[in-house]
C-alpha cells in the first residue's frame, strides 16, 4: 500500500500544495481556529472539490472543533480525509479485464476529446495489463488526427505492445473490426480501442463512435464490453459536463482521470463521481508508463490532506 500511497502523494503534489499553502496550521501540530477553517474552505473550493463536498468536510471539522477547542491541525486533516473517503465509497475498482467465457477478448473502447491523454492512456493501460500477465492488443482507431496513429505506434514499439493500425484518414470502424478479428484469432485477453477525439459536441464524432460499436457487434454481439471516458483532471468541474455528454450519447461504464499531477484542481475526481456515479478505474499521476494507477479513494484522500500512509 505504501508504494501506491507514495504515487498518489507525489502525483497530487500541486493540489496538496494549493491546500497546504493557505492552511499551513491545518497540517502542523498547532491548534486550528476560525481563520484557518475559512482558509481551508477557500482552498477546497479552489481545488474543485465542490460546494457540497467542501461543506461536508467543514461541517465534520467544525463539529469536532466545538467538542474540542484544542483540536490540532493533523486531527482536522484526518477528519477531512475520512469524509473524502466516505464520499468516494464505491467509486473505485478496476474491472478484471479478461477473455470472455466464449474465448473472445474483452473489448475496451477509450473515448475522450483531443488533449485528454486518451492515446497515451491506451498505451499505458495495455502495458499495465501485460504486467499482470494478460495478452493485449491495441487498435489505432483515431484515424482522424494525423499524429494519433503514429503516436500509438511509437508507444507500442517502446512498450512491446501488439497493435493493429492503418493510415491517417482510414475508416476507424474498419480498423476496429480488424483489431477485434485479430484479437480473436490471436487468442488475446483484451483489445483496447483508441478512438477519435474531436469536440464532443460534434455529431460526426458520436456517429463514428456508434458505427464502431455496430461494426464490433458483427463479430461479438456483446462488444464493446467496456466504454471508458478519459478526462483531463486539470479541467476541474468542466470535465463533469463533458462526461455527462459522452455518457448520454454512448453509455459509459467507467472513467480514467488523467493529468492530476499537473494541476492544483485535483478535487475534480470527487465532483465527477458525485455527479455521475461512474466508477473511476484509473488515474494519471505522471508521465511515465507506471504512473497510470488504479484509483484508490483512501490513498487519494489522505494524500490530498498531506497525511502519511
Amino acid at each position: 500500500m505504501f508504494g501506491l500511497f507514495k504515487k498518489f502523494r507525489d502525483g497530487l503534489a500541486k493540489t496538496v500544495a494549493a491546500i497546504a499553502g493557505t492552511t499551513r496550521s491545518l497540517f502542523g501540530g498547532r491548534r486550528i481556529d476560525a481563520s484557518s477553517l475559512e482558509e481551508l474552505e477557500e482552498a477546497l473550493i479552489t481545488a474543485d472539490f465542490g460546494v457540497e463536498t467542501t461543506g461536508e468536510i467543514l461541517a465534520e471539522i467544525k463539529q469536532a472543533y466545538r467538542r474540542d477547542p484544542e483540536l490540532k491541525g493533523k486531527q482536522a486533516a484526518e477528519l477531512g480525509a475520512a469524509v473524502l473517503t466516505r464520499v468516494l465509497a464505491g467509486s473505485a475498482g478496476a474491472p478484471d479485464l479478461r477473455r470472455r467465457p466464449d474465448g473472445s477478448p474483452a473489448v475496451v473502447v477509450m473515448i475522450g476529446v483531443n488533449g485528454s491523454g486518451k492515446t497515451t492512456t491506451t498505451a499505458k493501460l495495455a502495458w499495465s495489463l501485460q504486467q499482470e500477465g494478460k495478452t493485449v492488443l491495441v487498435a489505432a482507431c483515431d484515424t482522424f488526427r494525423a499524429a494519433a496513429v503514429e503516436q500509438l505506434k511509437a508507444w507500442a514499439d517502446r512498450l512491446g505492445l501488439d497493435i493493429v493500425a492503418s493510415h491517417t484518414g482510414a475508416d476507424a470502424a474498419a480498423v476496429a473490426f480488424d483489431a477485434l478479428q485479430a484479437g480473436k484469432s490471436r487468442g488475446k485477453d483484451v483489445v483496447i480501442i483508441d478512438t477519435a477525439g474531436r469536440l464532443h459536441t460534434k455529431d460526426n464524432l458520436m456517429q463514428e463512435l456508434a458505427k464502431i460499436r455496430r461494426v464490433l457487434q458483427k463479430l461479438d454481439p456483446s462488444a464493446p464490453h467496456f466504454a471508458w471516458l478519459v478526462v483531463d483532471g486539470s479541467l476541474g468541474s468542466n470535465s463533469i459536463e463533458q462526461a455527462r455528454v459522452f455518457h448520454q450519447s454512448f453509455g459509459l461504464t467507467g472513467l480514467v482521470v488523467t493529468k492530476l499531477d499537473g494541476t492544483s484542481r485535483g478535487g475534480a475526481v470527487v465532483g465527477i463521481w458525485r455527479a455521475l456515479k461512474l466508477p473511476i478505474h484509473y488515474v494519471g499521476l505522471g508521465e511515465q508508463k507506471e504512473d497510470l494507477q488504479p484509483f484508490a479513494p483512501e490513498a487519494y484522500a489522505r494524500a490530498v490532506f498531506g497525511l502519511e500512509d
